[in-house]
């Protein structure tokens, strides 16, 4: 025999099964699968099919990407707060399909006090002017036109609310805050932050 060439039987071990033997038999034919898989962990793979063990990831939905949906697509609002130049201090995204009152809430947490609320008609509601003349800060938000109760507010102050029409028509100059390539929420969010901060800090 050459020297180069060793009978088969030299230096091979037996193989050795992956999964105790125990296992297969004990877990045989038991229909809680789940249970059996925790109590044996080393047989997890072959009991039953399924991710491996670990927290299991909760799937996000269209809701919390802040994507709406609706005849004209899958839009997402951006509901933006300003100071008196103009400037974004807060950013909020919620699905297209959302009222603007229902953000509200966010926005104020963001910005804080501040001495007057400029808003269109889509704000209008008795709770949100409570809470803000509360607060100290003056509501100049027009009254719905089926209000019951005719709202008076400041005219003078309420044209300046172009500034907040105007910086968005700015960040929609990106193509990318246009269009939303970012498929996360949070991502998106810092996309228009980042564009904001461009176009109107730096």
């Amino acid at each position: 025999m050459s020297a180069g060439i060793r009978p088969a039987d030299d230096d091979l071990q037996s193989l050795q099964s992956l999964v105790p033997s125990q296992d297969l038999a004990t877990n045989a034919g038991r229909f809680d699968r789940g249970r059996a898989s925790r109590q044996h962990g080393g047989g997890r793979q072959h009991l039953c099919k399924g991710p491996p063990f670990g927290g299991r990831r909760q799937k996000k939905t269209a809701q919390d990407q802040a994507i709406g949906v609706s005849r004209g697509g899958r839009p997402t609002k951006i509901h933006l707060a300003t100071d008196l130049l103009g400037r974004p201090i807060a950013i909020h995204l919620t699905p297209g399909q959302h009222s603007d009152i229902r953000s509200v809430e966010a926005l104020l947490a963001k910005i804080g006090a501040c001495k007057r609320f400029i808003a269109d008609r889509a704000y209008d509601a008795e709770a949100l002017r409570r809470k803000l003349c509360d607060s100290g800060t003056k509501p100049v938000i027009p009254g719905k036109k089926n209000r019951c109760i005719k709202i008076r507010h400041d005219k003078e102050a309420y044209k300046q609310r172009w500034r907040v029409e105007a910086a968005i028509g700015r960040l929609k100059d990106f193509r990318r805050v246009a269009t939303r390539y970012d498929k996360l929420a949070r991502t998106f969010r810092d996309t228009v932050a980042l564009a904001a901060i461009y176009m109107f800090w730096l």
